[in-house]
């Protein structure tokens, strides 16, 4: 017996292989299961790669972005010197950088649904690196002053409002929209692994040779974008189809964003992060020179902190296979308010650089889940116009926030600006998520009492009747 028992047990055994075997071609789910019965994601991060036309984007958007942050540290360090480490000449500066946001930036959503939106991005990358050759050139010559640095960054900032609805909206027609959202945290990581190594860089060369070389470097950066740009496959791109975009207005935008919960408490939490909270490139070179008393380098360091613990964010958060929701935005952001209230209150340079980490993380969590989380609710014919909202309350805040920032600097410390843009930023992503859910359940329509009609006939010889259409037991009233 216990031999026919042996041979029954080899025989599921091969039969149980043999299953296996085939679920294995076939991709089958016991692939993903490790040892100790825990599963094993395949690596998101590759499969979104593997898009031809996203890759080369993503490449050629990295080596420009280093170059970018490259110069806007260099520049920084060279308002501070043109004024005497003055704050609130940063913050100005900082501010005209920014305003053409919120001057041109829905032009700019216009602009990327209307037209082409790789030929809108030639245009305007070309236009951003003429605008860094011009600002090294004169730097290098010694004809540099601070207005022609103010007069520079607003034109700089100006070709940004009309390119960044247009480069953020370009991702989903880079890839497929089952993989959106792993792009979007692959774009945030590449903007933070530019963020980590540009002012690092911009901080050595600084100190080595001066800011006019970091500025000639950065429009250098450009022809690698352009390259990739102009090497896309437009027959892979996933454009939309609707020919009638020229039927939408703005108007449009907003109604959807206001109708829609997932678009509105993101867009709306962004706006008090992206104003109060995300100053960083004020703040860092603040507390570097005014607190720490250090030099260029070691705002290049502190600069590279934050970006590096925004890159693992980035990364963390391109390996998600789940989508976005509204609790990790609120949580993410209520843990960045935390942290960089906490970062002002530090007592040394070495505590402040290593709260800096966790702090990036967490910021490079709430914009790529509000990021991607308004991406993937928008209408295809109204994306770039509900982008460039986000820009806007993103970006646009800035010439509020950094003015601000810089005031609040000079009067009260520099720590002081840590700790109120952080308070700011939990206190806004608390009350704007209860508004909003509050909002969202009072409108519904109040429940209706369930209604019941006759059965079908249970005559074996009267069914079916010719004719007949069985309802269902139970049926909700029209609303």
């Amino acid at each position: 017996m216990s031999k026919h028992r042996h041979v029954r047990s080899t025989d599921r055994t091969r039969a149980l292989r043999t299953a296996l075997a085939a679920l294995d071609m076939m991709g089958g789910r016991h692939r993903r299961i490790r040892q100790g019965g825990k599963r094993r994601a395949p690596s998101e991060v590759l499969a979104t790669l593997g898009a031809r036309n996203f890759r080369r984007y993503l490449i050629g958007q990295l080596v420009s972005n280093i170059g970018t942050w490259m110069q806007r540290a260099a520049q920084d360090l060279l308002v501070l010197q043109l004024t005497g480490n003055s704050g609130s000449a940063v913050g100005i500066l900082t501010a005209l950088q920014f305003l053409p946001q919120t001057l041109f930036g829905l032009s700019g959503g216009v602009f990327a649904d209307r037209f082409p939106k790789r030929r809108l991005l030639l245009i305007t990358q070309t236009a951003m690196g003429v605008q860094s050759l011009l600002l090294g050139v004169l730097t290098v010559t010694g004809a540099i002053n601070l207005w022609y640095v103010y007069a520079l960054a607003f034109l700089l900032g100006t070709a940004t409002a009309l390119d960044s609805p247009a480069r953020n909206a370009f991702v989903s027609e880079l890839i497929d929209k089952q993989r959106l959202s792993n792009a979007v945290s692959l774009n945030s990581a590449q903007f933070n692994v530019a963020r980590a190594i540009g002012p690092a860089v911009a901080g050595l060369a600084v100190a080595g040779a001066g800011t006019g070389p970091v500025f000639l470097i950065n429009a250098a950066s450009y022809l690698t974008v352009l390259y990739g740009l102009i090497t896309i496959r437009a027959d892979e791109l996933h454009a939309p189809r609707d020919k009638k975009r020229g039927d939408t207005t703005l108007a449009d935008a907003f109604r959807t964003i206001r109708a829609t919960p997932d678009l509105l408490l993101p867009i709306t939490i962004i706006a008090f992060v992206g104003t109060f909270g995300l100053n960083f490139q004020v703040t860092i070179s603040l507390v570097a020179i005014t607190v720490f008393n250090s030099g260029s380098a070691a705002y290049g360091y502190l600069s590279a902190a934050y970006a590096i613990g925004s890159l693992v964010g980035a990364l963390r958060g391109a390996g998600k296979r789940k989508p976005p929701t509204i609790g990790r935005l609120v949580t993410a952001t209520v843990l960045f308010g935390i942290l960089e209230a906490v970062a002002g209150l530090m007592p040394g340079y070495g505590t402040f650089l290593a709260i800096l980490l966790p702090t990036g993380l967490a910021s490079v969590t709430v914009t790529t889940t509000a990021n991607a989380m308004t991406q993937l609710h928008a209408d295809a014919a109204l994306r770039g116009r509900i982008v460039s909202v986000y820009l806007l309350v993103l970006l646009g805040g800035t010439p509020v926030g950094a003015p601000l920032v810089g005031l609040v600097s000079d009067t009260l410390g520099a720590r002081f600006s840590l700790i109120l843009g952080g308070a700011i930023s939990a206190l806004a992503a608390i009350v704007l998520s209860a508004l909003i859910t509050t909002r969202v359940r009072t409108s519904r329509p109040t429940a209706q009492p369930l209604t019941t009609t006759a059965p079908p006939p249970t005559d074996l010889n009267a069914w079916p009747r010719p004719g007949f259409v069985p309802d269902p037991v139970l049926r909700r009233p029209a609303a």
